[in-house]
């Protein structure tokens, strides 16, 4: 073995462990706000917390997520993506912690319900304003380490990491109910493991993380051409970001219904429902990983079809929601959603990353970041005080929402064009044209996958084997 091939090895298994330190941090993070997501409805309930204020306790937060992300996704261009990372862990930890404590006092009555819905806002706005930098810093890292060809999967398998977390908050939160410290002893786990993943962020994770690129003076162009017209303007990115928001407010809608949905499904105490959303939870949670570790890579799945199935099978999710009789169809359909929602996810997140500049991944990071928390600010309140007087409403919307996000993805030709690979023929699958004829075999490089279908992808390539045959007639008549 060379030396050479050594430091090859070396260097992808140190890549693997420090994308597996960045996958934990995500899946610590996903699991604490989906543990606390899955035992909210019922604090509200057992403390007298209105449910639209339930959701609202959010709102604050999201809104100083979406503003603060940009910031840290820009400082992780200046200072390294770990100091950020850990800094948002941090933010996490006493966010999490302060929240036990105040959720602890008001179930023991020590305070009253309107001082625990201004205490659980304020200490999440903590989460909001600092814990908002480790995502975009995240993001940023493993854009930074893999080619456009690896990144679909790359950033799939970190969205993964906030599917695993989704799984494991639900499934552990309940084991956490403690006698002496009840719905708040989740809460407290969760912040122990973050503190925990923190330390591994400073003591394992390599500081220099920023690579050079080629070329300062192109890299200050490529992102000056993408910040041009603001990110939410700029033809190539802006349609993903759109796309983003729209779908992840109808996931948002989902998520913050869906424990107030079984509730009433079940016709049970808050407490006694608690198990029933956990499976829900954790049901919607598994068919969404499924979608991004399992399908999207046995199909090899591009952005422009991850946009395409994700908005349409979360749009038939929601309508099966919508006409659910009991809670068994509720649990279905919320899982169908999901897979779809799984898709769209690692779809918008690939495509807006491709469609910018080395210079720019720090932006787009932070843009995405930005909008997954501008889908809670408003969408929970609204989707949850639209359940509360009209139970079909919330879901009707999220259909007709998703069913006209089917529709821009198929007619915006940013979203069409998303991950595809150029296709030049299979002139383009061989290794030397030259040699055509002179006994050189083509040999594929790539999948070439439209969304125009598989027959006029079918039809190209006759086409191009007839332009390949006459080339080889042409070559064996040469002298």
């Amino acid at each position: 073995m060379t030396v050479t091939h050594k430091r090859s090895i070396i260097a992808d298994d140190t890549r693997r462990r420090d994308f597996a330190i960045v996958f934990a941090v995500m899946m610590a993070v996903a699991a604490g706000n989906s543990g606390l997501q899955s035992v909210l409805p019922a604090i509200g309930r057992e403390i007298g917390i209105p449910d639209p204020l339930v959701a609202g306790i959010f709102s604050l937060s999201a809104l100083l997520w979406t503003l603060s992300a940009p910031i840290w996704a820009r400082a992780s261009d200046r200072r390294g993506r770990k100091p950020l990372i850990a800094i948002g862990l941090l933010g996490f930890v006493v966010s999490m912690s302060g929240c036990a404590v105040i959720v602890l006092a008001g179930l023991h009555k020590l305070i009253g319900p309107l001082v625990v819905f201004i205490g659980f806002a304020l200490m999440r706005s903590l989460f909001g304003l600092i814990g908002s930098a480790s995502n975009p810093a995240g993001q940023a890292y493993v854009a930074d380490r893999t080619s456009k060809e690896e990144r679909t999967d790359a950033l799939a398998t970190l969205a993964g990491a906030f599917g695993v977390g989704t799984v494991l908050g639900p499934a552990i939160a309940p084991y956490f109910v403690l006698p002496g410290v009840s719905f708040s002893g989740p809460m407290f786990a969760f912040a122990i493991a973050a503190l925990a993943c923190l330390v591994v962020v400073l003591r394992m994770l390599p500081p220099s993380e920023i690579p050079k690129q080629p070329s300062f003076e192109a890299e200050r162009a490529g992102r000056k051409s993408l910040l041009q017209f603001g990110l939410w303007r700029n033809p190539k990115v802006a349609p993903f970001l759109w796309y983003g928001f729209l779908v992840g407010s109808a996931q948002a809608v989902n998520g913050y219904t869906l424990g107030f949905l079984v509730i009433d499904k079940v016709h049970m105490s808050p407490t006694q429902a608690q198990g029933f959303i956990q499976v829900a939870m954790m049901g919607g949670a598994v068919a969404g990983l499924m979608a991004q570790w399992g399908l999207i890579r046995i199909f090899h799945m591009k952005p422009n079809h991850l946009l395409l199935w994700g908005a349409g099978l979360a749009g038939l999710g929601n309508l099966f929601i919508t006409l659910a009789p009991n809670y068994g169809a509720v649990v279905t359909a919320y899982a169908l959603a999901s897979i779809g929602f799984g898709f769209a996810r690692p779809g918008f997140t690939a495509g807006a990353s491709l469609a910018a500049p080395p210079g720019g991944q720090g932006d787009v990071a932070g843009a995405i970041t930005a909008v997954n928390g501008s889908c809670i600010i408003i969408t929970p309140i609204l989707g949850v005080w639209l359940y509360d007087h009209l139970h079909w409403a919330p879901f009707t919307i999220n259909t007709i929402v998703l069913a006209a996000m089917v529709v821009v993805v198929l007619t915006n030709r940013e979203l069409i064009a998303a991950g595809r690979t150029p296709d030049t023929g299979l002139e383009a699958e061989v290794t030397d044209p030259a040699q055509v004829g002179l006994g050189e075999t083509p040999r594929p490089v790539s999948a070439v996958m439209t969304p125009s279908g598989a027959i006029s992808q079918l039809g190209r390539r006759l086409r191009a084997v007839r332009r390949l045959e006459a080339r080889r007639k042409k070559a064996r008549l040469r002298p």
